[in-house]
This record gives structure tokens, sequence and C-alpha cells, in this order.
């Protein structure tokens, strides 16, 4: 029974410990443990039946207790990650360039990938994230929009490059494309840090115009709620949205941000639209909830082209079943007849609306 149960023993305190923790430093405590046991398995032998018992729990408390005061890692951003991916990537350029196997210009694309990971860290902070209850100052809105800046110049380097293989004959023409969309891209972004700056310095001179407000019996909503205390926010921009013309352009431009399709719901009537009443064709429903990273882009988007929208944080009867954006003026309340024609035209193409 000595080293039989001993090792069952050992293998039940490791995956415990796996559960524990999952860490590669916890199963390499408990193995150490195990191995100890392992050595002394003849004095184990040698041990009265009470102690036998005790030994197993004994040294699986050991385990346990190295697992608690190994540290634990904080967990790496998609940002973050982006920056190690990009230093490891240089560091592999310049040993092999150093080795002659490749030519030296690949440590300055290399060094500018970087670069462009740096700057998009700024952008996901002060562009794509929050906005500022009191606005921002001018050093935080200059250093978003430089951020974009940069990045759009070293995509129009890389894309004069490409230009020159082609007209060199190198390359195919269609060699362009995936440039020119990533430029395309980028001068969206900067288009959109343009725009954030505005609104956050509006909303700084808002703040600072404002006198000093009398204490409440309710506490304020939280920073940004205010948009979406009714749960609902309404833009209403030209009054237009010409689905043919507005929508491919949204859509790439999402994809090349966020390198997803945009998550359409609805598009156009749809059942769920016709139960509730509503005339919904013309208008696109987006799954996205407004205060994410992905709705305030969008709604930044919407908003520097002018397009009409309704924001829902959240389901509210008789208008929204989730939180989502719709895209376009709000719809109509359909008449009996004009529901009857909508409900055997759908057919095949209705999705669901949120």
């Amino acid at each position: 029974m000595s080293k039989a149960f001993l090792d069952s023993a050992a293998r039940t305190a490791v995956s415990h410990a796996g559960v524990v923790s999952g860490g590669a430093a916890g199963c390499a405590a408990v193995l150490c443990c195990c191995r100890i046991a392992k050595g002394c398995s003849y004095p184990y032998g040698t041990l009265k039946i009470p102690m036998r018992q005790l030994l197993a729990p004994i040294l699986s408390l050991g385990a346990l207790i190295l697992l608690a005061a190994a540290p634990v890692q904080p967990a790496e951003t998609p940002v973050d990650k982006g920056i190690a991916l990009a230093q490891q990537e240089l560091s592999r350029v310049v040993d092999l360039v150093a080795a002659g196997a490749l030519p030296r210009v690949r440590i300055q694309q290399a060094e500018a990938n970087l670069e462009d990971a740096k700057d998009e860290v700024i952008l996901a902070h002060d562009l794509y994230g929050d906005l500022p209850e009191n606005g921002a100052g001018e050093l935080a809105s200059a250093e978003m929009i430089a951020a974009a800046e940069r990045r759009l110049k070293r995509q129009q380097a890389r894309l004069d490059e490409a230009r020159k293989m082609v007209d060199a004959g190198i390359a195919a023409r269609s060699y362009l494309a995936p440039y020119e969309a990533e430029l395309s891209a980028r001068q969206t972004s900067l288009d959109l840090a343009q725009l954030r700056a505005h609104l956050m310095a509006d909303r700084a001179a808002m703040h600072l115009d404002q006198p000093p407000a009398a204490p409440a019996m309710e506490s304020a909503p939280p920073d940004g709620s205010e948009l979406f205390f009714q749960g609902m926010e309404h833009y209403e921009g030209d009054g237009a949205f010409h689905e043919s013309q507005d929508l491919p352009p949204l859509e790439f431009a999402y994809s090349s941000k966020f390198d997803r399709p945009l998550p359409i719901s609805a598009e156009g009537e749809t059942e769920v639209h016709r139960a509730l009443g509503f005339d919904h064709r013309g208008r696109v429903d987006v799954a996205v909830v407004p205060g994410a990273p992905e709705g305030v882009w969008l709604r930044q988007y919407l908003q520097l082209r002018k397009i009409p929208y309704y924001a829902f944080s959240r389901a509210i009867p008789g208008k929204a079943t989730a939180a989502h954006i719709h895209i376009g003026p709000g719809s109509t309340r359909l008449s009996g007849s004009t529901a009857n024609r909508l409900s055997k035209r759908l057919g095949t193409r209705t999705r669901s609306a949120d």
C-alpha cells in the first residue's frame, strides 16, 4: 500500500492543483512534493497506519500553500499584446538581418509596425474609450490626433512603396488593394479623432460655464450615462440614411477597425418589427452596446457623417427588444394594409431584430 497509495495521493494533489490555479508553477510545486514523497518511500513503509493516512493530506496542503503563495500575473490586454508581438518580431528581424538572411529595409518595416502598435494604445484609450464627463485637456486631444496622423502617414508610405512595385511591373495592380483599404480605415480613424477632440473640448467648455450645482437628493448618473439615462440616445443628423450608399463604407470601416463584420441584426423589414407595428424598410439595426468600444466608434462614425441613429442601451417596451443601434430615421407605424403586404414579402429575407 505504501508506494502505490502515495503515488495515487500525489496524482490527486496534481489534479487538484490544476483546478485551483491552472498554472505551471503550481503544478511544478506539487510534482516536487511528489518526488520528495517517492524518494522517501522506504521510510513511509515503516510508518504506522495513522501516520500513513495523514501523510497524503499533509503533502496536498503543502502544495496548496505553495500555489497560494505564487504571484498572480495580470491579464494582458489586446493592445499590450500587440506591442509585445511587434517587439518580438523586431528582435527576430534584427537577428535575421545580422545573419544576412533579410535585407536591412526589413528592420525599418518592423520598427514602423512597432510604432503603429504604440499609437494604437493611445487611440484605444483616448479615441475608443468612454468620453470623459468633464472633457479632456488640449494635450490629450492633441496626442490622440497626432497618433492617428502618424499611423496615417506610415500607411501612406507603405502604399507609395507598393505603387512603385506595381509601376515597375513587379506586382499586379490588385497588390495595392489591402494597402488602400488600410489607408482608408486610418483616414476614418483620424476623422473620428478630430471629431472626438471637438466633443471633448465642447464638454470641457460646458463644464467650465456651468455654475456649481446645488446638493441633490439623488446621485447623478455615472460617467457617460446621461446619454442613456432614459435608455435611448437620438441623433438627428441630416435626417437621411441612404442604405445603398452609406452602408457599404460603414461595413468596410468597421471590419477594418475591429477585424470582424459589422454585426447587423436587422436589415430592412423583419417579422419582429412588423409585430411591433413598425415599418423598418431602409433602416438597419446593429447589435452593439452603445457604451462599448464598438458602439462608441459607431456613434462617432455616424455623427461625423451626419447619419441619424437611435442608440438603445437596454430593452424598452414597444421600442427595442435589446441594446442596439438603429441606423436611419425612426421607424414609422404600419397601417393594416401595409403590414399585410410586408408579411407576404418577408419570406426568407427575415433576420432577428436585435
